[in-house]
């Protein structure tokens, strides 16, 4: 009788790195898993909408329509006119408005805010497995046209820095931006895995983007484009509905701005204010997505 082979072992479980035990250490802080949970509900009764049985595609353009938007006014900069910086942005989002020739402060910020936005769509799960690349692409579609082509797509070096978010304090130097930035780009290959709870990654990501000021200039459009494509890769979204730029912006964006102080001066009682910040945010961000899916369901975007 042929002798039987030796029975293989089970692999042995890999340890997990500092990042995900971090990550699964921030899910734990007091009163996170709530509001991490009811975000996550929320997006699910979304995902269930008739009208994305069928017309996804619709209602995740006008999705980025709104998103691009409200990130646009968080920045202070809204289109005026009679139709509203909704209508103005789906229409040049479109193609059936051209952008002005020479743009003011205000457009130009609002086009830095449509092209971040649109962004997001063109990243896949698989380039998230080269997240600096993928933060470096946001950068580029978010400051071309605000900053010198030399600054585009790089965090700063020594002897720049960032006026952005001052009510946060100064800015990091750009060393330790730089490694902070390089921490969230290590974060962004385990969220397709789905091990980890995605409105947590998406929250730090997007406090870490603004707290630390990696770029001359448009962290925050950066870091708030982050968080949209981080909730679509990471399955909380999956349709890309939602608009969690939306949930930022209640009382024009002063529960966003005091949150991220708490994230930044508050220590881990600041850091679960932040994520219960996002957690709430999310449901307001699926509410707003329920908005479209029933205008996209009655015919009421173009």
């Amino acid at each position: 009788m042929p002798a039987m082979p030796p029975k293989s072992r089970p692999a042995a479980p890999q340890p997990e790195g500092p990042a995900v035990q971090a990550i699964r250490g921030l899910a734990k802080l007091p009163g996170v898993s709530e509001s991490v949970e009811e975000g996550r509900q929320a997006c699910t009764e979304l995902r269930w909408h008739q009208a994305l049985r069928r017309r996804i595609p619709q209602a995740a353009a006008e999705s980025r329509v709104r998103g691009a938007t409200v990130t646009a006014l968080l920045e202070g900069a809204e289109v005026a006119g009679s139709r509203g910086s909704v209508e103005v942005i789906r229409d040049v989002m479109r193609g059936a408005t051209a952008w002005p020739d020479s743009p003011d402060p205000v457009w130009a910020t609002v086009r830095a805010a449509v092209q971040v936005t649109a962004a997001t769509e063109e990243v896949t799960n698989a380039d998230l497995r080269a997240g600096r690349q993928v933060i470096s692409r946001l950068h580029v579609a978010a400051a071309s046209g605000l900053l010198p082509a030399d600054q585009v797509g790089r965090p700063r070096v020594e002897g720049e820095t960032c006026g952005e978010w001052s009510d946060l304090g100064p800015p990091p130097s750009a060393d330790e931006a730089r490694l902070r930035l390089n921490a969230v780009a290590d974060l962004l290959p385990l969220v397709p895995s789905g091990s980890l709870p995605t409105l947590v990654i998406a929250a730090i990501a997007h406090a870490e983007i603004i707290a630390a000021r990696p770029f001359v200039q448009g962290n925050a459009l950066v870091a708030r484009a982050l968080e949209r494509l981080i909730v679509r890769a990471g399955g909380l979204d999956p349709t890309g509905v939602a608009v969690p730029e939306a949930g930022h912006a209640v009382k024009i964006g002063a529960d966003y701005r005091g949150a991220l102080l708490s994230y930044c001066q508050g220590g881990s009682q600041g850091v679960a204010l932040w994520i219960q910040h996002c957690g709430q945010g999310m449901t307001l961000a699926a509410i707003e997505g329920q908005k479209i899916a029933d205008s996209v369901l009655a015919g009421r975007t173009q």
